[in-house]
């Protein structure tokens, strides 16, 4: 069965079990179950997108609802409801818990690195490229951010960095083959070190880069001259932001620089995240206003001095994602499974809309101890 919105997007309800997914959680969770099951499919994601992101469900009363949603079960045929797809992270324990945060990443980051590599540059950075600065391949954009943070941390020989979410090493090889410096990389999922420490032995660099699976909160090292946390601070969360900012100072000698990247809300009173976001994407993500992070920075005893923000570049760095995503969409069914891939695909497009309508941006803040 097909359904249009006028000039918009097509959905194909193939089943009456889209029926039950939107009857049990009715919103945006049942109907982003709806489609990871292929139980609803469209024809243009980016034009339903659109669609939702305005649309407003009529006002309806108790009674009226619990008679349509009665009458819907009824033509359907529903005996039960429909089984929740298998890709769905349920929340479980006390939120930003160690224990909670490792499987929320790992949910995350745990599939293969073939996967992230059919979309991803060859250095495998998994955050905002630059393009702003003249690039125009994610390569070139990708070299020029890494150039950028190095740049702004002021690395040179002898210098001791630590990469709080290293993803898979992109920065840490970046930064010890161009400047000479040790690092040491530290992510909560073990496939992801897995993979990085292989690149850091491709590229030579064993004596220089270590890739530990580690919380930022157990850190017990002596102080680093710099650190740098690169898409890493959307996943702390409000509650832990404070803790966030002084574990990181702590681990700086004096007169060391923090180099914080990360997104942000824009709008004041709009949710953290979405549901569909909550289960299916990045569980417990939180990004919070610049300014709280800000607040947490200073608190922390530490002193900002640039602020730059990206937002164009993310969009950017997303368009060439999802490009190189749907370029090679049976391969990735074959790493991910379909589910997953349905769900790649809605989230980078979300996110793209989410930085071009002014509901997020992305900051890098350089600050520095006194």
């Amino acid at each position: 069965m097909g359904a249009t919105t006028g000039n918009g997007p097509t959905f194909h309800v193939r089943s009456p079990a889209a029926l039950g997914h939107v009857l049990r959680a009715p919103g945006q969770l049942g109907l982003g179950r709806a489609y990871v099951s292929g139980e609803i499919e469209v024809d243009d994601l980016d034009a339903v997108i659109e669609v939702l992101d305005g649309w407003q469900a009529p006002p309806l009363d108790r009674a009226t609802r619990v008679r349509l949603a009665l009458a819907a079960v009824r033509a359907a045929g529903l005996q039960r409801p429909p089984p929740v797809p298998t890709a769905e992270l349920p929340p479980r324990g006390r939120r930003h818990s160690p224990e909670r945060d490792e499987r929320a990443v790992r949910h995350h980051y745990d599939l293969p690195g073939e996967f992230f590599a059919l979309f991803l540059d060859a250095s495998m950075t998994y955050s905002c490229a630059l393009f702003s600065r003249g690039a125009t391949t994610l390569e070139e954009a990708q070299e020029a951010k890494l150039e950028l943070v190095c740049g702004k941390l002021g690395l040179e020989p002898g210098v001791r960095m630590l990469d709080v979410g290293c993803g898979w090493g992109s920065l840490a090889i970046h930064a010890a083959s161009r400047y000479d410096v040790s690092v040491l990389g530290i992510t909560l999922s073990e496939p992801q070190a897995v993979l990085a420490r292989e690149r850091v032995a491709a590229a030579g660099l064993d004596d220089r880069v270590e890739i530990r699976v580690a919380d930022y909160r157990t850190l017990d090292e002596e102080p680093f001259d710099a650190v740098a946390s690169i898409g890493m601070v959307e996943h702390v969360g409000a509650a832990q932001i404070d803790d966030y900012a002084r574990r990181l100072a702590r681990v700086l000698r004096p007169g060391g620089r923090l180099l914080n990247h990360g997104i942000a809300r824009l709008r004041i009173g709009d949710a953290e995240a979405g549901p569909f976001s909550e289960r299916y994407v990045f569980p417990d993500a939180a990004p919070l206003h610049l300014s709280r992070i800000q607040l947490a920075v200073e608190r922390a005893g530490l002193v900002s001095d640039h602020v730059e923000e990206l937002t164009g570049d993310y969009a950017a760095t997303l368009t060439h994602w999802i490009r190189g995503l749907e370029d090679r969409l049976d391969d990735a069914v074959r790493l991910a499974g379909p589910e997953r891939v349905r769900v790649w695909r809605l989230y980078l497009r979300t996110a793209r809309a989410g930085f071009r309508n002014g509901f997020m941006s992305v900051y890098q803040v350089r600050a520095r101890t006194p």
